[in-house]
């Protein structure tokens, strides 16, 4: 639950600064042949999916605790 609660809270934090994300938006792709790209939009749809199946695992942990913990009639 303690767990639940603390992911609860980092969702009002702000990003860090140098999070993987953000440096991938930023970096420059004109160096980046053809195969090197479609390597990469791999690479990301694979990690999108992680993350997708994450957000729902979490999604339903969350929805466990609050059936757990809700009030009576609420």
């Amino acid at each position: 639950m303690l767990a639940i609660m603390w992911a609860m809270n980092d969702d009002d934090r702000p990003r860090p600064r140098g999070d993987a994300a953000t440096l991938l938006a930023g970096e420059d792709l004109a160096p980046y042949s053809l195969a090197e790209l479609a390597e990469r939009i791999a690479l990301l749809e694979a990690e999108i999916a992680r993350v997708e199946a994450h957000r729902t695992r979490a999604s339903a942990h969350l929805s466990a605790a609050d059936a757990l913990f809700r009030k009576p009639g609420a």
